[in-house]
């Protein structure tokens, strides 16, 4: 969240139903950043909340995301469309895909940045895919080029709001490296313990965790950029509004 926000000039805080959200004008397009947290759950319910409260031109979907194709930490993914496979699912649901004037705009503009192997679909799943044995079974699957947590619940509640949709993350994690332990366990009430105990009991782990902190923040300078370049391209296009769930 603090990455993106960093791209935009000061603006106002603004709460919808109990949701802190940024809101920030730049020329005639208001862009508006939610954090929704981690998991399709969240992104989904806060997703529905604001786009039931604010008609919108866009949603971007963008945060972090694991490269199922090869890349460097830093590089940025653009998804056209997702798919969603879950933890117990033998396939991938259907194929989301929400295409629109404003999203085309968008889209034309990342094209100057980014390699057209970078553009294509991403896989969201319910939980975290730490080994690269895994991963190398997702981008086999699905043909995806990154995966996340939220991006097709995302763009259900895109969908059925009628609202453009589009992906832009950048990569924290390698197709080919594995996470350092497995976070899925601080994603559960009653996990935390557990997850600080595996850590101490394999001081291994803090160097991992030292690595993808340091590629996390690579990530973010990347989303900045991005960001700041996106915005200041688009200043003196039409009047949009554009929701960029985090």
């Amino acid at each position: 969240m603090s990455a993106v926000q960093s791209a935009f000039p000061p603006g106002d805080e603004r709460r919808i139903g109990g949701r802190p959200i940024v809101v920030r004008t730049v020329g005639d397009r208001e862009y508006w950043l939610a954090q929704t947290g981690v998991g399709p759950e969240k992104a989904g319910r806060s997703a529905a909340q604001l786009l039931d409260h604010q008609s919108f031109s866009l949603v971007v979907s963008t945060g972090f995301a694991c490269a199922l194709v090869t890349a460097d930490i830093g590089a940025l993914l653009v998804g056209r469309e997702v798919v969603h496979h879950g933890h117990h699912d033998a396939t991938s649901s259907e194929v989301l895909h929400v295409p629109g004037d404003e999203r085309d705009l968008a889209v034309t503009f990342i094209e100057t940045l980014v390699p057209p192997e970078y553009i294509g679909r991403f896989v969201s799943t319910d939980h975290v895919i730490g080994s690269a044995r895994e991963k190398r079974t997702f981008a086999l699957n699905t043909q995806a080029i990154g995966l996340d947590m939220e991006s097709s619940a995302l763009a259900v509640q895109a969908q059925r709001a009628q609202v453009p949709f589009v992906i832009i993350r950048s990569v924290s994690d390698l197709l080919d490296e594995d996470l350092p332990l497995d976070f899925n366990l601080f994603l559960r009430p009653t996990g935390w313990l557990k997850g600080i105990g595996t850590v101490l009991a394999a001081p291994a782990c803090l160097l991992g965790l030292g690595r993808f902190r340091r590629q996390s923040l690579v990530a973010g300078e990347a989303l900045t950029a991005f960001f700041r370049s996106y915005v200041a391209a688009m200043a003196t296009d039409r009047p949009s509004k554009i929701l960029s769930p985090i």
